[in-house]
């Protein structure tokens, strides 16, 4: 497994990082989840990304439960706050100073920890002062319960504005953590090139497009049963990837990973990893056989040819238009 440098800082973290957003506490039991997070540190993965809106806080408590007994220090944990928890009231969400603070607290107990690597904005907070969200960043940085701070789905501006704020305040906001694949690639235009100059790295999710990469989703076919396209909770993102023209492209990267001698989850993944501002692919698994195909990624240089081949085999199924990266964050809370 191989380990890169997160944003502009001395930490580093395992280039293919377990996170277990509608896995843990929904998908499987907590056996089977436990398992996958050991098979996942069996195979050389130390980070490890949550959030506490995963199954409305479960998913710490299983994370938890499945890293109780490592050794701390080797391992790299992240969570995130922003969306609605617990009995979800009128506070209970967004990036106000008395939720962050509350978040933290409620996060270090259900992962059973002092301290997270990095705390993250899930979302950007269209109703909450900037400057109110930065300095609770700050104060909990200074307390010792996060190391770092970073984002998720921030545009280009927000990204510039958050990261002047950090400095000022005298902490680093070094990652960003926005959807990146083959097929979504709208980070590109602004987000990367903006994170490249500040120094922030970004934690790609979904690196096989809520697996429609993994060319299992056939055009002109039903989804298959039991598949993340039938689960209330993955497939709303789904939506615009299971056209028929852009799974008949999908269909074209077959051969293209057989000549490279990689499974189409493999290839994937290794795509994203080719982009020198992402730092690390979050993959999910509900079994640790998935794992052990995922990992294999890692270190993984594709050819340029192949990059090219890539390309051509999508054409215009590839969603590019830096605009979307305007649409992720509510402009208003989700209460």
């Amino acid at each position: 497994m191989n380990h890169r440098y997160l944003g502009n800082s001395g930490l580093k973290i395992s280039e293919i990082t377990f996170g277990n957003w509608v896995t843990h506490a929904s998908q499987v039991d907590d056996t089977a989840a436990i398992a996958t997070v050991h098979a996942a540190l069996d195979l050389g993965i130390t980070t490890f990304d949550t959030a506490d809106v995963y199954a409305n806080t479960a998913a710490e408590v299983v994370l938890g439960k499945a890293l109780a007994g490592q050794r701390r220090e080797s391992l790299e944990i992240f969570t995130k706050v922003y969306f609605p928890t617990g009995p979800k009231g009128p506070n209970d969400t967004g990036l106000s100073r008395k939720h962050i603070l509350e978040s933290i607290d409620g996060s270090l107990r259900r992962l059973d920890t002092d301290y997270v690597e990095l705390y993250q904005a899930h979302r950007y907070d269209h109703e909450t002062p900037l400057e109110e969200t930065m300095q609770a960043f700050a104060d909990i940085v200074r307390q010792g319960k996060a190391l770092y701070i970073g984002v998720s789905e921030w545009t280009a501006e927000q990204l510039r504005e958050g990261h002047a704020l950090a400095k000022r305040l005298g902490f680093q906001l070094i990652s960003n953590q926005p959807q990146y694949s083959m097929l979504w690639r709208v980070i590109e235009g602004r987000v990367v090139p903006t994170s490249e100059e500040l120094g922030i790295s970004q934690i790609v999710w979904s690196p096989m497009a809520q697996g429609v990469l993994s060319g299992k989703y056939l055009p002109g076919r039903p989804v298959p049963e039991g598949s993340r396209a039938t689960d209330e909770n993955g497939s709303s993102f789904m939506t615009r990837f299971l056209r028929d023209e852009v799974l008949e492209a999908v269909q074209r990267l077959k051969p293209l990973a057989a000549a490279a001698g990689l499974t189409m989850p493999q290839l994937a993944i290794a795509w994203v990893l080719q982009n020198p501002n992402v730092a690390a692919a979050l993959v999910g698994a509900s079994r640790p056989e998935q794992l052990a195909d995922s990992v294999q990624a890692s270190g993984v240089a594709l050819e340029p040819d192949l990059l090219a081949a890539i390309d051509a085999a999508l054409g215009d199924a590839v969603f590019a238009d830096p605009e979307h990266t305007y649409e992720v964050s509510p402009k208003r809370r989700l209460v």
